[in-house]
């Protein structure tokens, strides 16, 4: 690999020695406990439960998952889930009869709505535990707060970041010159080019996105947002966004009638030149696809004037899990700059790191300096602020009254 290369044969003696300086920087005590959850989680096995609708992300997960086996004798298993909400469920259901351990689910890849549901129903392990592991310290959590605060509620330590995620958008600069820069120019687009583009549809986690991107530039008071749903102030809060709605659903893809799986259909569907414009919760999604020959070199991205929305996603350790320190080393491998440095590559992944870069051992730093991001990745300058995003009681709100006024019979 190129970064390897890039950042001297000498490295490779680290990246072999997984946590070495780690170790080297933690207190004797916490080294101590740590020894500890690391002797405990020799032979377990882990099983995490993990969207699994991107092959490139599933290969990512079965990676680390290598690493960890090779390293600590910890097995992970990945389960495939199309709905987190299916497991957050499973997870509720197992408290409700009593199972206070033994859980089925050891690790669970979370966020947003789903967090807050197993947070107030206490279905999450002890809070602080993320903070306790030994790669917390190079988390970025002055700069990228919402490492701390998930959907506007706190973490409390009750999960370990992964990875960021911002809202970006795409298109073929063989095809169109000048993207659109903000949701009026879009609109103004597709009226001017009808079919040439589509969201998929709600509850998919990639429609509700567009949905909160063109709730939060329209809404009269953003500050709403940051609260939980006020039933009697939401239709006022939401009419702007379904009057977008309403005028831009005939110049759909297929005239709104019917809408793309997900964020990989779209996809293709640019591939194929059906849509000139799509959208990722990527910023290293395009050029990832470029280097995977599933979209053309001719791809770029682009964001909107004044922001798109953004988070932070992670896993989470269920209360009754059965193999819980077999989790957490997972956790921290995920955590760790080779890790992160692996994931944020757009051949393999692209996803950005939630670490502080510049307060990396030089060594590891330069792991991340040597990244070829692609030609299709933004610059951080570039992609511009954060929107944030809503409180967690949002998202089903919105998904309702989206089915309620266009129903849900898509192909």
């Amino acid at each position: 690999m190129t970064r390897f290369l890039a950042a001297g044969i000498g490295l490779l003696g680290t990246l072999l020695t997984p946590y070495a300086l780690q170790a080297q920087e933690t207190a004797p005590s916490q080294t101590s406990d740590w020894q500890a959850v690391l002797e405990e989680a020799k032979g377990q096995t882990v099983y995490f439960h993990a969207w699994g609708g991107e092959p490139r992300i599933n290969a990512y997960i079965q990676w680390a998952a290598r690493e960890i086996e090779r390293d600590h004798g910890v097995r992970v298993v990945h389960v495939k889930v199309s709905d987190t909400a299916s497991v957050v469920s499973q997870v509720l259901a197992e408290k409700s009869v009593g199972k206070e351990t033994g859980g089925a689910v050891d690790l669970i890849w979370i966020n947003g709505e789903n967090f807050a549901s197993m947070k107030e129903n206490e279905l999450l392990a002890a809070p602080g535990w993320a903070e306790t592991l030994p790669n917390w310290q190079y988390v970025d959590v002055e700069n990228k707060p919402t490492v701390t605060v998930d959907f506007t509620v706190p973490t409390d330590g009750q999960e370990s970041p992964w990875g960021m995620a911002k809202l970006v958008f795409m298109y073929d600069s063989a095809r169109l010159e000048t993207p659109p820069a903000s949701l009026e120019s879009l609109l103004d687009y597709a009226k001017s080019n009808p079919g040439r583009f589509a969201y998929p549809q709600p509850p998919n986690f990639y429609g509700t996105t567009f949905l909160k991107q063109v709730l939060a530039t329209t809404v009269e008071d953003r500050k709403l947002l940051s609260k939980p749903v006020d039933k009697t102030a939401f239709d006022n809060a939401v009419a702007p966004l379904f009057a977008y709605l309403d005028e831009l659903h005939p110049y759909l893809w297929r005239q709104g009638k019917a809408f793309p799986k997900n964020a990989a259909d779209m996809r293709q569907l640019l591939a194929d030149a059906e849509l000139d414009i799509a959208f990722s919760f990527n910023p290293g999604d395009a050029s990832g696809a470029i280097a995977n020959g599933e979209l053309p070199e001719t791809v770029r991205t682009f964001v909107l004037d004044g922001g798109t929305i953004g988070n932070t996603h992670f896993v989470a350790v269920p209360f009754n899990s059965s193999n819980q320190a077999g989790a957490k080393v997972y956790a921290n491998f995920l955590l760790s700059p080779m890790a992160q440095t692996r994931k944020q590559e757009p051949e393999v992944w692209g996803d950005p790191t939630v670490l502080n870069v510049a307060a990396l051992p030089s060594n590891e730093k330069a792991l991340f300096d040597a990244l070829d991001l692609g030609p299709a990745t933004l610059s951080p300058e570039e992609l511009g602020p954060v929107l944030p995003e809503p409180h967690p009681s949002w998202v089903s709100a919105l998904e309702e009254a989206w089915t309620e006024r266009y129903g849900a019979g898509s192909e």
